[in-house]
């Protein structure tokens, strides 16, 4: 089994164990809209970094909401997997904002290739709320200048056109 598959598995595993939902869908769902999106993008990750990316996509919210650790992660996957899974997981806090904070957006611009996974979380967030009437979707188009800002790297610059793109009609 090659390191995507495994880390699927281990995802599907890990949020099911804790019964995580994505809306009415069991939380794989989420994950495989994420995964999607990064396909659609893969190729403005360098070749031999993309089974990682495409990997962490599986597991970017695993520390987060499923009860795994980074050394979790770092067993079931590698160094590299873990260390995006650890930069995409928010911080302590009350709200949105806490969550969500200067130290979070820092993590991601220094991890590389943590903006292209969150940017493929947005869209896929942002496509399925725009798509099922949310009130998110209007949420995400309040916070998109901001977020952009925050994790923007010059190598998401085409991923970044196309999530600021989903908010123009």
């Amino acid at each position: 089994m090659n390191i995507v598959e495994q880390s699927k598995n281990y995802a599907v595993k890990a949020h099911r164990r804790v019964n995580h939902k994505y809306d009415i869908y069991d939380y794989d769902f989420h994950l495989n809209m994420v995964y999607e999106v990064a396909q659609k993008f893969i190729h403005l990750v360098s070749k031999n970094e993309q089974e990682n990316v495409l990997s962490a996509c599986w597991v970017h919210d695993i520390i987060e909401d499923a009860r795994e650790t980074y050394n979790d992660v770092k067993k079931e996957t590698n160094q590299t997997i873990a260390e995006l899974a650890y930069a995409l997981t928010n911080e302590k806090g009350r709200n949105r904002a806490e969550r969500a904070n200067e130290k979070y957006y820092k993590g991601i611009r220094e991890t590389k290739n943590a903006s292209f996974i969150k940017f493929c979380d947005r869209i896929a967030n942002v496509t399925y709320s725009k798509n099922n009437g949310s009130t998110m979707f209007q949420k995400y188009k309040a916070e998109n200048k901001n977020f952009v800002t925050k994790i923007y790297t010059p190598e998401c610059e085409e991923i970044s056109v196309y999530l600021n793109s989903m908010f123009d009609n």
